[in-house]
């Protein structure tokens, strides 16, 4: 059975889509932007900030149902340029110390509000 996550410390989604949605033990988490939950601004100073960001709107849904980002067993990177990705990686990088999960990053035509990154994750609660 399917349940819908929901948390007021992660920007509240943007269209017709849950923040999560946990099937068992496992986790499927909607692309994250660098929304700032605390009131709705685009943290885009730099690169680097944009994507902190988006990793701390990702930490505080699998917080919400007691996970972390060692729990994460697959991500999707989603970059408006290809070019930005050592420095993507370098802040995403940050936040795995080990057994690091699944990846693809890809460059789109896009991505919503005109942002530089989007990552969504895909975490299993483990015993």
């Amino acid at each position: 059975m399917k349940k819908i996550i929901e948390t007021p410390h992660a920007p509240a989604p943007i269209g017709p889509y849950s923040q999560a949605v946990q099937v068992g033990e496992t986790l499927y988490v909607s692309g994250q932007i660098a929304i700032d939950p605390v009131n709705g601004t685009m943290n885009m100073d730099t690169l680097e900030t944009e994507t902190h960001q988006v990793m701390k709107n990702l930490g505080a849904i699998l917080e919400t149902v007691g996970m972390a980002y060692a729990n994460i067993v697959k991500t999707s990177i989603f970059l408006s340029d290809m070019g930005d990705f050592s420095r993507v990686n370098a802040v995403y990088g940050s936040y795995f110390t080990s057994q690091f999960p699944a990846r693809e990053t890809v460059e789109v035509a896009g991505l919503p509000k005109g942002v530089n990154v989007e990552i969504s994750v895909i975490a299993v609660k483990s015993e």
